[in-house]
């Protein structure tokens, strides 16, 4: 029931000879559509006699509710002995669809009336509210955003409200009535119901602001809020080849060329993009280009890099780093090189072995009789 804000203090009897007086503190109060008021009135017997009187009240519109109760009991009638007073409640309940001004009735006991008067302030509505006080929440696209909202069902009918949210792509909106997930909310009434709002960005979300409407709907009424996200963006680069092979073979002192991707994984874009390596001593390697200006969210670049081994590298297995670099974020590819002899060394090797081997031929041919 809601409260009544004091209006003075006023008692009403239509006269003293009839020795029953109807008494309440509250007589004009100003409320809103939908508001419950609870008068506390008296029944006083000022006679010598007890009184017994119909209790009623006239004047009231026929389409606002209320009840007259004592002990826990609606009642009609009630006694009062010689000399003393019964209390007893009168609620009356404004309805939601009611126009903005003063409504005047009265209660009356046998003879004895109690003028009333309610002052509603507002221009009374038969619809839904879904508000929330934070309707804007900022953070990266790796983050979670829950937004407390209120469903207030300003009708005067329970109403179960189909919970939906237009999210961009790849989102994912939760509702949550009492902190449990669901897809529908059940409010009495001209009552309220507290949800949560839980909004997963899509985890490629490029930085920028984002609208999401979401709605509690029913066959009679509905009510709308939007929420708004702004995604600040996050910096990932990753440095990889077309095919993601991060090895390959060279001969000692020859160039070999190696085509590479710079992808941007964040979802901020990336500027001055500087190339750079980490290689053995005695390498060579460069990069065309050797700087990216800018590179949008999830787009990539190609850079070739021409690598040339030291005419003096052993044959085995190198590691050669290449790094991008920005103010944000710094991305590497460590690739294994496999340095091969090269093919003159080779030959050269094959024709020593054959000779070893017909030296050894030529010995036994001249010396085996012996």
């Amino acid at each position: 029931m809601g409260a009544f804000p004091a209006a003075g203090a006023h008692a009403a009897a239509d006269s003293l000879s009839t020795g029953v007086v109807l008494y309440s503190p509250y007589t004009k109060i100003v409320v809103s559509p939908g508001a419950s008021i609870n008068y506390s009135v008296d029944l006083i017997n000022n006679g010598h006699e007890i009184r017994t009187e119909n209790i009623a009240l006239g004047g009231l519109p026929s389409s606002w509710k209320y009840d007259i109760k004592s002990g826990g009991w609606n009642i009609e009638q009630m006694a009062v002995l010689p000399d003393e007073k019964k209390n007893f409640t009168l609620t009356v309940n404004v309805p939601l669809k009611i126009n903005k001004g003063s409504y005047k009735f009265h209660l009356s006991a046998g003879e004895a009336r109690l003028p009333l008067t309610i002052v509603v302030s507002k221009q009374g509505t038969y619809q839904s509210e879904f508000t929330t006080d934070q309707p804007n929440m900022q953070g990266n696209s790796k983050s979670n955003f829950t937004f407390s909202t209120t469903l207030r069902n300003q009708t005067a009918d329970r109403q179960l409200y189909a919970l939906m949210a237009d999210a961009p792509r790849g989102w994912n909106v939760v509702f949550k009535p009492n902190y449990k997930q669901a897809t529908s909310a059940q409010v009495d009434a001209n009552a309220s119901q507290n949800i949560s709002v839980e909004v997963t960005p899509a985890a490629n979300a490029e930085a920028g602001t984002y609208k999401i409407p979401v709605r509690a709907v029913t066959n009679s009424t509905s009510a709308e809020l939007t929420l708004e996200v702004a995604i600040t963006g996050t910096f990932q680069m990753e440095v990889t080849t077309p095919k993601g092979l991060l090895s390959a073979d060279i001969t000692a002192g020859d160039t070999r060329r190696i085509d590479l991707e710079v992808v941007n994984t964040g979802s901020s874009e990336l500027k001055d993009i500087q190339l750079s390596s980490r290689k053995p001593a005695g390498w060579e390697l460069s990069f065309e280009p050797s700087k990216i200006a800018s590179l949008k969210a999830g787009a990539a670049a190609n850079v070739t890099a021409e690598l040339k081994a030291s005419p003096k590298a052993l044959p085995g297995d190198y590691v050669v780093v290449m790094d991008a670099k920005t103010p944000e974020v710094t991305a590497d590819a460590q690739f294994r090189i496999s340095v091969k002899t090269p093919l003159f060394w080779g030959w050269v090797g094959v024709l020593v072995i054959l000779a070893a081997v017909g030296g050894v031929y030529c010995l036994f041919r001249k010396y085996g009789r012996r």
